[in-house]
């Protein structure tokens, strides 16, 4: 449960910090092992809008220096720096996929994503991509392996541009409809499925 009177002070603590230890690349969150200081009341909402006592964190650079300093440990999610480490909560995934380019290079095509934090992840080997049911409307959400198990949810809008660059390929005796990227295939449904999620 979230301290409801967590001061002020505590994230410009943690957001200090995360500048300071990202100076020299993106910080080491999983090689520090601080104490755990309690939770926080801040919410990664299922549209990656971040929030702090309830109200929207209106500053990208702020939510950008709090995403480098998050780190997953089985379902919970903490912002960690070299001296204390804080829960928060986040409804689906911590990052959007919100921009896709695609490339046809001599080894096949790649798919490159950018997250609403501005990092550009390539989809391949070491960032795979996975397709989940979505209960409410019988269609797949698309995530994508950012770094460290933490992964982005790509946006309903560039789901549909990955079904349209999708193709069918056996997979284990099974024809299955998917996307390809840097050698690997990521499929998305068995072939003959795919109309429910379309």
């Amino acid at each position: 449960m979230a301290n409801q009177g967590q001061p002020q002070a505590g994230i410009d603590a943690i957001a200090g910090a995360a500048k300071r230890e990202g100076r020299r690349g993106p910080p080491p969150v999983h090689l520090w092992n601080p104490p755990f200081c309690g939770d926080l009341d801040m919410r990664i909402a299922s549209d990656g809008t971040w929030f702090y006592l309830k109200t929207p964190i209106g500053r990208a650079a702020l939510v950008r220096l709090f995403a480098s300093v998050l780190r997953r440990e089985g379902d919970n999610y903490f912002l960690v720096t070299p001296v204390e480490k804080v829960g928060i909560t986040v409804d689906d995934a911590p990052f959007l996929g919100v921009e896709m380019r695609v490339a046809e290079t001599p080894q096949g095509r790649a798919l490159d994503f950018r997250t609403n934090v501005e990092d550009w992840v390539e989809c391949g080997p070491g960032h795979a991509m996975r397709f989940e049911p979505e209960i409410e409307t019988g269609g797949l959400k698309p995530y994508l392996h950012v770094r460290r198990d933490l992964w982005a949810k790509v946006t309903r809008a560039l789901f549909y541009d990955l079904v349209a660059l999708g193709e069918e390929r056996d997979v284990g005796g099974t024809l299955m409809f998917g996307v390809f990227s840097r050698g690997e295939f990521y499929p998305m449904a068995r072939a003959d499925e795919l109309r429910e999620f379309a």
